[in-house]
């Protein structure tokens, strides 16, 4: 990390750079080959003061997620408003993220594959994520009796998407199957 963005995360309060800290290296590393000892070194916190805010690293995960959901639905409501607050924003929406250099897939889609059944609310939580997202995009389709249906299917072609940008060499494929997904469920 560069060294400002080191010293901008070293003068918040403690709960907030575990969370940050966490949040980056679940992210881009993974849940499970992220341990807790190298979250309070990043973090630049006491093992005390790590477990006063975070008594397990299930309870960590849990706090991870349900930041990157709001951190997530907030940028995707925004990205949607920009690309023109219709259906037609999806595609550009979803390609700013697919092509971002950070970009490492679903950190729910992710967290579901790495932890199973072993953390419950993990899936709780993405489930909750995923049908805001189905929300968010049915609120782009006009009126119709199909129009939760229709939302449903595009919200799986997106979780189709997200999967093949993040083992493609470049997005484009994933965002061109998208469009056509897009203009199939809307004629």
């Amino acid at each position: 990390m560069p060294a400002t963005a080191q010293t901008a995360r070293q003068d918040r309060p403690a709960g907030e750079r575990i969370l940050s800290t966490a949040h980056d290296l679940f992210y881009r590393d993974g849940i499970r080959a992220t341990g807790i000892d190298r979250v309070i070194k990043e973090a630049g916190v006491t093992k005390v003061t790590f477990y006063r805010y975070f008594p397990s690293k299930n309870d960590l995960i849990r706090a991870f997620l349900l930041h990157r959901h709001e951190r997530w639905m907030a940028w995707f409501s925004d990205a949607l408003q920009r690309h023109g607050a219709d259906i037609g924003a999806l595609v550009p929406a979803l390609g700013e993220w697919l092509r971002d250099p950070g970009y490492r897939g679903c950190a729910f889609i992710n967290s579901v594959s790495e932890l199973g059944r072993t953390v419950p609310e993990v899936a709780d939580i993405a489930r909750r994520h995923k049908r805001d997202m189905v929300t968010a995009i049915a609120a782009l389709l006009p009126p119709s009796r199909h129009r939760t249906r229709d939302a449903q299917a595009l919200g799986m072609v997106v979780d189709g998407a997200i999967v093949q940008a993040q083992f493609a060499d470049t997005p484009d494929d994933a965002l061109a199957a998208l469009r056509t997904s897009v203009s199939l469920l809307t004629r």
